[in-house]
């Protein structure tokens, strides 16, 4: 359906391909991040479950008989179709009747309980994560260089303006939502507030019939933001609540409260390199724990720009997530995964951008051009170390990716220096 005012998304390609190749495609992801919008991209005609015309019509009348709500020329929209899980069995059905593919498109901002889906899907709907705008995508990168062709070691030296390092702190306070790029920073920030507001007092308890401790589960989105971008444990995220109000949290709870932010595509976490090497050096197997957007983990330590400008430290792990998000995003457009690297040797890689064919390249993030020279000695020492173990595979290509330089280039000892603000898939 025509919107003049679309913009486009990297994911709008991948919709296309999985159109033609399944019946049905499901677009997963935090709401408010644009699934809806980028879905009547793509459709023909739509339904939206969750309009509360009509006394929520729609609903009621999919309650009833989904059925009658999968009529319309395909791609046929159903938005939010969790609010009747049964929607999923009555699609999975209706494909195998049509026997075609591209016949309709689902969206989803929570992953429903299972029971009332007795199928899962497999071969008739594919899945789709969407994520918030990278900075490509919100028109706050020039993307003057290809991250692909960093990675296949074709790119080359482009110009940058300067950027500023409010600038850069307004980026991560306003975070990816379509809906907060025309916003000032004070706004965006209201934004954020309230959207985790609205996640604490209606999103969860939608989603499970267990009662649920809000008190727990707002200690526990602050732990995570205190912990973002880091490989934090279980057992710190439990510390972190003790120490908070003097009471514990069983293991089984804090298992189960966070299962149910994975379930709103509130967190994003970074998988660990698990490399082909058989090397005896043991890898830590910690995710890097990501909130959807960095302005969530921004908005839960209660940071504004006045207070990050005087905490760069913490500001330097919300930068981090912000340039991985997009790196994610980036990546998963050329069929590349991101990952992170950790061993007990000591030895860390901020990103890891896996190929397709298994070469990889090593990239550190740093906020400063002062930082540059220290990360790129990290690179290629690590880089020369897995050179050294016979069993290992080596990174392609060494990365630094940077807040604030003037110019994405090569150096002489051939690690390449990207501008976050220059970077587009």
């Amino acid at each position: 359906m025509e919107n003049k005012d679309y913009k486009s998304r990297y994911i709008d390609s991948k919709v296309q391909k999985y159109l033609h190749t399944f019946g049905a495609v499901c677009i997963e992801g935090p709401k408010w991040c644009g699934k809806t919008w980028t879905s009547e991209h793509a459709a023909n005609s739509e339904i939206k479950i969750g309009d509360p015309s009509g006394n929520f019509q729609n609903r009621q009348l999919a309650m009833i008989s989904p059925d009658l709500v999968l009529g319309g020329e395909a791609p046929h929209l159903i938005d939010e179709w969790q609010e009747v899980p049964e929607l999923w069995d009555a699609v999975r059905t209706e494909v195998d009747k049509r026997n075609s593919k591209g016949q309709f498109i689902l969206t989803g901002s929570a992953t429903p309980q299972v029971k009332g889906v007795l199928h899962s899907g497999a071969g008739r709907i594919g899945r789709l994560r969407m994520r918030t705008m990278t900075l490509y995508e919100a028109g706050n990168s020039t993307g003057a260089v290809s991250l692909e062709d960093i990675c296949r070691g074709r790119a080359e030296t482009a110009a940058d303006g300067e950027v500023k390092l409010t600038e850069l702190i307004d980026l991560v306070l306003r975070g990816g939502w379509p809906g907060s790029q025309g916003l000032n920073t004070d706004q965006a920030r209201i934004v954020a507030e309230d959207y985790l507001n609205a996640v604490l007092e209606s999103d969860i308890s939608r989603i499970t019939d267990v009662r649920i401790n809000t008190n727990k589960v707002e200690q526990m989105l602050r732990s995570l933001a205190r912990n973002e971008s880091t490989t934090a444990s279980v057992n710190k995220l439990k510390n972190d609540i003790r120490e908070t109000d003097g009471k514990g949290i069983e293991n089984s709870t804090l298992d189960f409260y966070l299962d149910l932010l994975d379930r709103l595509f509130l967190l994003d976490n970074q998988k660990p390199f698990s490399t082909s090497m058989r090397s005896s050096v043991r890898v830590k197997q910690q995710e890097k724990r990501h909130f959807a957007d960095p302005s969530l983990a921004a908005s839960l330590l209660k940071a504004t720009p006045e207070k990050l400008l005087g905490d760069l430290n913490t500001f330097g792990f919300l930068f981090e997530a912000l340039v991985e998000h997009d790196l994610r995003i980036y990546a998963e457009s050329f069929g590349a995964q991101l990952l992170h690297y950790q061993d007990y040797r000591g030895r860390e890689i901020d990103s890891v951008i896996e190929m397709e064919d298994g070469s990889w390249c090593a990239a550190e993030i740093k906020l400063g051009a002062n930082q540059i020279d220290a990360a790129a000695a990290s690179l290629l020492k690590i880089r020369q170390e897995f050179e050294n173990d016979e069993k290992a595979v080596p990174p392609s290509e060494l990365l630094v990716v940077c807040g604030m330089s003037r110019a994405a280039y090569r150096r002489p000892d051939g690690v390449y220096v990207v501008p976050i603000t220059s970077l587009r898939a």
